[in-house]
């Protein structure tokens, strides 16, 4: 395997990163917190910054909280794109726009660099076991170099098409998690409001048609009031609202997940963005005046 270069060592990033030092990658790492890159050089990476990796590095992954910072890492003064050597390939994990991942493309492939858009699914949980969903849009040629380190860090990979499908997939993939758990919480909001117990409401209907993976993740951490993010409700906020925008832009109504988007966004105002996205319930509880919990 060649030197690896990955950018973004937050939340998901960190244990990602982890995992291919544990494969026996050589790792070159950097983020702006000094913390994380302490905890993966521990780990056994090397400390580096972007022209750093750009100059040394052939492959290089990114997974940072929106495309603006995607661009800023790879494009500004003394940037990724500032040393990076022709033939390398870069893999942009992050959540973002198709527009913004084929504008990463269409730049590195002036200079002779491959770009493969390849977001996941499985949150912290999946990042820390290793069995990420991972949706690639971009070149045959490219998805294959990545592969041997797709398969570090997810049980599936998926080359969907051309660059932006990667980007395009994770977006519907935010449509259903994300309305699957406000409708989940509708529900048990309306179960426990009637008198049910949400655990044996739960257990009643998980292997029916209502059964999803949705239910059995989230249920359980709404029950014990958990809402320690695995996939914190300001990610989700934004992966929505880049769904709104991309829809709005290619004319695609999208009913209920605008009005999803509202709800994220009253979540925020009402000091939600770090829970979990399970948190969700939270804005149909306040509606309805109680609690989904544990029966006493």
């Amino acid at each position: 395997m060649s030197k690896v270069g990955f950018i973004g060592l937050g939340i998901m990033g960190r244990p990602m990163a982890k995992n291919m030092v544990k494969a026996g990658v050589e790792l070159l790492v950097t983020d702006l917190n000094q913390e994380a890159v302490a905890e993966v050089v521990a780990a056994g990476a090397q400390a580096a910054d972007y022209s750093q990796i750009g100059a040394q590095c052939e492959v290089i992954f990114t997974i940072v909280p929106n495309g603006d910072i995607v661009k800023s890492i790879l494009f500004d003064k003394d940037g990724v794109a500032s040393t990076i050597k022709s033939g390398s390939v870069v893999c942009d994990m992050s959540s973002v726009t198709p527009v913004e991942s084929k504008e990463c493309y269409k730049r590195l492939k002036e200079l002779g660099v491959g770009f493969v858009d390849a977001p996941v699914s499985g949150g912290e949980p999946g990042a820390v076991a290793g069995t990420l969903a991972i949706m690639a849009g971009g070149d045959e040629k490219d998805f294959t170099v990545l592969k041997p380190y797709f398969d570090i860090l997810g049980s599936s990979a998926l080359l969907i098409g051309e660059s932006g499908s990667g980007s395009v997939t994770k977006l519907a993939n935010q449509v259903i998690v994300n309305n699957t758990i406000a409708v989940v919480s509708e529900a048990f909001v309306l179960a426990v409001k009637a008198g049910a117990d949400p655990e044996k409401v739960y257990q009643a209907i998980r292997g029916g048609l209502a059964g999803s993976a949705v239910l059995d993740a989230k249920i359980p951490m709404i029950v014990e009031r958990n809402f320690k993010p695995g996939g914190p409700i300001r990610i989700n906020h934004k992966d929505i609202k880049n769904v709104v925008n991309t829809a709005h832009a290619i004319d695609v109504p999208i009913p209920y997940t605008a009005q999803l988007y509202e709800i994220l966004q009253s979540l925020k105002v009402h000091g939600h963005m770090e829970d979990d996205h399970g948190g969700i319930v939270q804005y149909f509880e306040t509606l309805a005046d109680v609690e989904v919990k544990k029966a006493d």
